[in-house]
């Protein structure tokens, strides 16, 4: 059986004071739904998304964090030889929200 990605999944994400909120998922393909968080270009959290619209971010460590919404594109089971996926992917759906402490 194989998956349809019929339109492109998107989100709306915004920040209130340390929380994320997420609006609901149009197109949504029903796949791993995560939160990647990056502090100063790095990332460093990818927390799900799925089950909970919040997302509280504790980490009080200085840097410049960027936050966006990603869902997993499955196109097949092709790894390389470190077990990455090479075709198959996280795809930013929403907008990213900038923030410094």
């Amino acid at each position: 059986m194989d998956q349809k990605f019929e339109g492109t999944p998107q989100a709306e994400i915004k920040l209130d004071g340390r929380k994320l909120i997420r609006g609901d998922v149009s197109n949504d393909w029903g796949l791993r739904l995560q939160w990647q968080i990056k502090r100063d270009g790095k990332v460093i959290a990818t927390p799900l998304a799925r089950t909970d619209m919040e997302y509280v971010h504790d980490d009080k460590t200085p840097g410049k964090y960027e936050v966006v919404l990603q869902m997993w594109k499955y196109i097949n089971y092709k790894k390389n030889k470190q077990g990455e996926f090479t075709e198959s992917k996280f795809i930013d759906i929403s907008n990213t929200v900038s923030y410094t402490i």
